[in-house]
């Protein structure tokens, strides 16, 4: 497209396409975690699908047929830990460097939404690293804000 917007859509993930959101996920992140991601396809297609929901967004118009992922999002319905009401929790989500400022990050965490909103959740909610300015930034700008939990840790010896 002229306007530096990528055409893509947006599909459940199958475990055919594991290979290339290992690829991305290790571009975004500089850690390869293919046992990571099998477990994950495993839990996938072991829980009901409401439960646990990984989304790809790819180019138009391919059909996957050249494995190329533009983004992921991955997440899941959770209740009652920490006193919590049931609520939709995002874990992960990447976009390809290549791929950024193409709308395709707003489009996944709207589709797992959307989602989450089918399956009567009113709350998204998820957890970022202090210096992850950049994904900081782009969760300010869909409008979540800080929730009522504060996440704590002790290092174990």
């Amino acid at each position: 497209m002229s306007d530096g917007k990528q055409a893509f859509r947006i599909r459940a993930a199958v475990p055919s396409d594991a290979a290339a959101l290992i690829r991305l996920d290790e571009r975004v992140t500089g850690m390869r975690k293919t046992e990571y991601w099998h477990d994950l396809f495993m839990r996938l297609h072991a829980r009901p699908p409401a439960d646990l929901i990984i989304f790809l967004a790819e180019p138009a118009g391919t059909a996957g047929a050249d494995g190329r992922v533009l983004g992921f999002v991955i997440g899941e319905v959770r209740a009652w830990e920490f006193g919590s009401a049931q609520c939709g929790w995002v874990f992960g989500i990447a976009v390809d460097p290549e791929a950024r400022e193409c709308g395709v990050g707003e489009a996944l965490l709207a589709h797992i939404s959307e989602s989450f909103r089918a399956v009567g959740v009113h709350t998204v909610r998820t957890m970022i690293a202090r210096g992850n300015h950049l994904l900081m930034s782009f969760f300010r700008s869909e409008g979540m804000t800080a929730g009522p939990y504060l996440q704590l840790e002790k290092e174990l010896d």
